[in-house]
């Protein structure tokens, strides 16, 4: 874990106010943004962050400061999020189904990926937002996780919960499909 985070989290369990508000300083931000790959609307978006560093502080003394705080963190982020989605029924399908139902990601080859090409050479970040908006949920936030946050694939198969090999196809599928929308709109993926 990272040492300063584990110094916060000690000082906050001896008492100091203070360092929960930097804990909050520091992921505030970044966890926001987490959870708008899956919540669009600034209302709802607000309370779940502030639900999510809720349950991170009345769980902060089960917390193992053997593990990383950040993973441990955006585990609840994305607990909070898909417990909303449940109970508002908008968890969405997948849009890459054919006809026949079949996953038209099955066919896609890794060498026709451009791996982080794809997310270095967007033009400009709202476009690239606007295009990144398009994919599905799962997609957007593991490419945030994995590109914004800097997450390993193994480290966002545990935030996640899903199997390690199922994130690495997913990883690949999102790239595609981000490579894709760029592709279709003229963006520039090379």
């Amino acid at each position: 874990m990272n040492y300063d985070d584990k110094k916060l989290i000690q000082d906050f369990l001896a008492g100091d106010d203070t360092a929960y508000a930097k804990i909050l300083e520091k992921y505030l931000k970044p966890v926001y943004n987490f959870l708008r790959t899956f919540i669009q609307n600034p209302d709802i978006l607000d309370d779940l962050t502030q639900v999510t560093f809720i349950k991170a502080w009345k769980n902060l003394k089960r917390f193992d400061t053997e593990k990383s705080f950040k993973t441990w963190l955006f585990t609840i982020a994305k607990n909070t999020a898909y417990d909303f989605l449940k109970k508002k029924k908008t968890i969405p399908f997948s849009i890459f189904l054919n006809e026949d139902g079949d996953n038209i990601l099955e066919n896609i080859k890794a060498e026709d990926i451009l791996p982080l090409a794809v997310l270095e050479k967007a033009e400009q970040e709202k476009v690239f937002e606007i295009k990144l908006a398009q994919l599905p949920n799962d997609y957007r936030a593991l490419l945030l996780l994995r590109y914004k946050e800097d997450f390993s694939l193994q480290e966002i198969s545990k935030i996640l919960a899903v199997p390690y090999n199922t994130i690495k196809s997913r990883h690949l599928r999102a790239l595609t499909s981000l490579k894709e929308i760029l592709l279709s709109s003229g963006q520039s993926a090379k």
